[in-house]
């Protein structure tokens, strides 16, 4: 039980970096101050964490043309991959909903999946209450970069 509530308390990173989980989300908190909603009027930021303690953030970006809006997830990922990161510790995910738990769309859901199903997701609300979760919980029997690495049937033998 003590392991477990380490892991709750403290996200190891590496060179003996400690990020706290609640200073994960407060960075999350922070960067939905900057969300750009004029239309859905929904903030959501997002903090990453990779293995060497970097945080990246990000929050939503709307559009005039609604399909053409960012989530704050996504923003967060490919921030961290345009500097070279690849390999994710954990995200925070924040919004202004108070009675239940910010959790990211499916879409987002499969962007993370893109980079491993085994880092931890935190699902907070505005008072820094949060629920844990890895990517594959929230995206079971999910589809991934390996999967196109499995054979595949020859499809001139198929019929």
């Amino acid at each position: 039980m003590g392991d477990q509530k380490m892991r709750h308390e403290l996200i190891n990173g590496l060179n003996g970096h400690l990020l706290g989980i609640k200073e994960l989300i407060r960075k999350s908190l922070e960067a939905k101050k900057f969300a750009y909603c004029p239309y859905s009027k929904f903030r959501v930021g997002a903090a990453l964490l990779t293995h060497d303690g970097t945080v990246f953030t990000g929050c939503n970006v709307e559009n005039a043309c609604f399909n053409l809006g960012i989530c704050a997830e996504r923003i967060a990922i490919s921030k961290a991959v345009s500097e070279g990161y690849r390999d994710f510790k954990a995200i925070a995910i924040a919004s202004d909903m108070c009675e239940h738990f910010i959790s990211p769309c499916g879409g987002c859901r499969q962007f993370m999946r893109e980079f491993g199903a085994n880092w931890d997701v935190y699902l907070s609300k505005p008072d820094g209450s949060y629920v844990e979760m890895t990517v594959e919980e929230l995206l079971p029997a999910s589809f991934g970069p390996e999967d196109l690495r499995m054979k595949k049937v020859n499809i001139r033998n198929e019929f």
